[in-house]
């Protein structure tokens, strides 16, 4: 079962990673029309909406990458005081009653919206001449599909927690810094940080 975890964890993330790259083109693509704009006096009509494309396609094909790594938001706070068994009997029924049945709907919907932008040809009605939109909407149900799969093997994971009572392991990935780790790693006390503080300060003062 591991095995198979792993294999849906490796696709999101490959997925995920991948259109990280996004943001580059989309900095570049700012960065150039800046440039455009003020130095040449040539802006782009589709910049605007190339733009909001760019950072909405990578927004949802990050969903599953996150879900993979357990990175979602909680809004939970008793969550984190309870045992494995507890914590994958909430998120067990949660996903059962609204994960699927939402994220399902999303690729239902995304799929209506995909095929009727295809079928009119629908371009941006910022503008006119905007760029075409019907590829943008594909990207929905298709980001529904890698978050539902993801889903499933997040499901897979709390009957096994159930089961064993523990986690199954993650694969390894870049973790948020955790500052009091962080400190007992390099061996800082906070003292240390206050004396460095006032030192600072005085050194300013002193200026």
């Amino acid at each position: 079962m591991n095995k198979w975890l792993w294999r849906i964890d490796s696709l999101s993330t490959f997925v995920g990673k991948t259109f990280a790259w996004l943001i580059v083109v989309l900095t570049l693509h700012v960065s150039w029309e800046v440039i455009a704009r003020y130095m040449f006096n040539q802006p782009s009509s589709w910049a605007f909406d190339l733009q909001i494309m760019y950072y909405g396609i990578m927004f949802m094909m990050a969903g599953a990458y996150t879900l993979a790594k357990n990175g979602h938001v909680r809004g939970d706070i008793l969550y984190g005081y309870l045992p494995p068994r507890g914590q994958a009997w909430i998120d067990l029924v949660l996903y059962i009653l609204f994960f699927i049945p939402g994220v399902s709907a999303m690729v239902w919907a995304g799929w209506t919206f995909a095929a009727d932008s295809i079928a009119i040809n629908e371009h941006s009605s910022l503008m006119a001449n905007g760029p075409p939109v019907y590829p943008f909407k594909t990207f929905i149900p298709i980001a529904g599909f890698f978050l539902l799969l993801q889903g499933f093997a997040e499901i897979a994971r709390c009957v096994m927690c159930l089961r064993y009572g523990q986690w199954p392991e993650r694969e390894a990935d870049v973790q948020e810094v955790d500052v009091e780790k962080l400190k007992a790693l390099v061996k800082v006390k906070d003292e240390d940080i206050q004396s460095l503080d006032k030192y600072v300060v005085g050194k300013e003062h002193a200026k």
